[in-house]
């Protein structure tokens, strides 16, 4: 079953061209799927006291329009499906009237998060969830592959405005991050990430990126070129 909270695009949530940024739409699909495990008993503090957190291994967001200042969306979720120590969810951003603005796949592992390990899901685990039919759209794989050729950039160092309430940087700054290397004018239609190693205060980012046709991708790694994610931008 989907839950959903409808949300007005604040002056705060847009970019220089008046509208919701891609990082908007991530933020009202983080808060939706938060609201959701809120209201069903699996929240923050029901995680902690089991020592447990859900950390996103990838996304996959794509857009139709973004909303401008002040019109009222609609932010949906739900899960479809349970494996292993993985947890799958879709999203979709709607105007009142039910035009799709946005749709998006995501995975996420379980963590225990005393060791920092994956967990297998437990009955506790995945109390009050009810699963969803999946979301009709092109599913893209959930690694992305590097490609040839790409190009280092300056390597800058995480501060914390960075992080969230597990002490590393949110999955959203990556996005953020990333997008401060597409080239002007560059107007994002799909966007996938894939999230490999947890960056904590302190840490060195040494970013590569790789201009292609119609799309970006940049690699944020440490200095041995270990991937902490890697995001890739489509403009159609």
């Amino acid at each position: 079953m989907s839950y959903s909270f409808k949300g007005r695009v604040r002056y705060s949530e847009i970019g220089e061209d008046g509208c919701l940024t891609l990082p908007g739409i991530q933020n009202y699909y983080q808060d939706c799927c938060t609201f959701q495990s809120e209201n069903i008993g699996q929240g923050m503090e029901a995680l902690e006291e089991r020592q447990r957190a859900w950390v996103l291994s990838s996304w996959q967001i794509v857009v139709n329009r973004y909303p401008g200042l002040g019109e009222t969306v609609v932010a949906s979720t739900a899960p479809y499906g349970f494996k292993g120590f993985l947890g799958m969810r879709n999203f979709t951003l709607k105007t009142e009237d039910g035009e799709l603005l946005s749709y998006a796949n995501s995975i996420w592992t379980n963590i225990d998060t005393e060791t920092g390990l994956p967990a297998r899901l437990t009955d506790e685990d995945t109390r009050g969830y009810e699963l969803d039919e999946k979301l009709e759209m092109d599913y893209a794989p959930r690694k992305i592959a590097l490609p040839e050729g790409m190009e280092a950039q300056e390597p800058f160092a995480i501060q914390k405005h960075h992080l969230d309430t597990h002490h590393h940087v949110n999955n959203c700054q990556y996005i953020r991050m990333g997008a401060d290397y597409l080239p002007e004018g560059f107007e994002i239609r799909q966007m996938r990430a894939e999230y490999k190693k947890q960056a904590l205060l302190g840490d060195v980012f040494y970013p590569a990126v790789k201009l292609e046709a119609g799309k970006v991708t940049v690699a944020l790694s440490a200095e041995n070129g270990e991937p902490y994610a890697i995001v890739e931008f489509m403009s159609a």
